[in-house]
């Protein structure tokens, strides 16, 4: 009878344990440690409105193994976890049933890096370029920027609304929506223009959005950086002066095509506020979005006589500088025999 007492009891015993060690593992899976990556690299997904709990699983399982599913199944049922929340979520080499559940449910984004170039000429551009990089709907941003009373929460008209969006590299939600957004743009563009830059602009007679203006037609005139500063001062100079900036960037603008190489006669003909050739001063806004150190340039241009500037007719990318018009028109001649003597139209 002892021995059987011993028997039923060590027995018992070891269920105990057994069920004891099953539970701690269990736990350990759901707190701890359930997913580990194949290659102990962290992974990013993108969840949309419409994806499942079990599509984001198989995404996570393609990168992942996990140890243990009565873990995620029971980690599943005691958060009552049934739907997902959109965001771009990244998860370590090794995470719990309890981290992706929480994260999912509760939209615990992990941020991205919004990132855009100069290389955006006009507001289609930029509403579809910010559709690409973040769950909004492209129209909503492009809606936005042509509302004339939207734009004037931020000092802006839909002409410089393209002046809150400088190029750079902001850490951001992917879901934020489009008026996140703006006021986040708005944000970045008060910290550019501090009281330092607003009081270089003023001492040469300009806002932040002319300055923006002049920048984005030199950004558009070359990449030489080192000819950015001089550039600046003979459109400074021409505002200064009542003279047509006569800039072929703009007329480009107005033409809608960017792909044109040479501007003709007949496109200085167009009748368009951009058409600097035909309307003086600056035009209504900037003809495309400008890095920070073109605008540091035009607000640090040097004082210069110069009133012309020509393409090198080496075709370096480089101009040429003229402080008076024969000189520039010799230049100007010489160029215009190369664009004929290469073909180009």
């Amino acid at each position: 009878m002892k021995k059987k007492t011993i028997i039923i009891v060590s027995t018992l015993v070891f269920i105990v344990l057994a069920a004891g060690c099953f539970l701690a593992k269990q736990y350990y899976h759901i707190t701890k440690s359930n997913f580990t990556s194949l290659d102990k690299e962290s992974h990013a997904f993108y969840v949309t409105p419409e994806t499942e709990i079990e599509t984001i699983l198989d995404s996570v399982m393609v990168y992942y193994e996990m140890e243990s599913k009565i873990a995620w199944r029971l980690t599943c049922k005691l958060k009552e976890f049934k739907q997902i929340k959109p965001g771009h979520y990244k998860f370590p080499a090794k995470f719990s049933a309890r981290e992706i559940v929480n994260r999912l449910q509760y939209g615990k984004e992990t941020p991205i890096n919004l990132s855009f170039t100069q290389s955006i000429r006009t507001r289609e551009q930029l509403a579809a370029q910010m559709g690409k990089k973040l769950l909004l709907d492209s129209a909503e941003v492009k809606t936005r920027l042509d509302d004339s009373a939207y734009m004037a929460k931020f000092g802006l008209t839909p002409e410089t609304a393209v002046c809150m969006f400088i190029p750079n590299t902001y850490e951001v939600y992917w879901t934020m929506s489009a008026d996140q957004l703006f006021e986040r743009m708005h944000k970045e563009y008060n910290r550019f223009w501090n009281e330092e830059r607003i009081a270089k602009a003023k001492k040469l007679g300009f806002t932040p959005t002319e300055v923006v203006t002049i920048g984005s037609i030199i950004a558009s005139e070359t990449n030489k950086s080192f000819e950015y500063p001089t550039i600046a001062s003979i459109y400074i100079n021409r505002v200064r002066k009542g003279i047509p900036l006569q800039a072929c960037p703009t007329v480009i603008f107005a033409v809608g095509d960017f792909t044109m190489r040479r501007v003709l006669n007949r496109h200085l003909a167009i009748d368009s506020p951009y058409n600097t050739y035909m309307y003086k001063g600056l035009p209504p806004g900037p003809i495309r979005v400008v890095r920070p150190d073109i605008l540091d340039a035009v607000l640090n241009a040097p004082e210069t006589d110069y009133l012309f500037m020509c393409a090198n007719p080496d075709f370096s990318g480089t101009h040429i500088f003229s402080s008076t018009y024969s000189k520039h028109q010799a230049i100007a001649r010489r160029y215009q025999q190369e664009l004929n003597k290469r073909q180009i139209k």
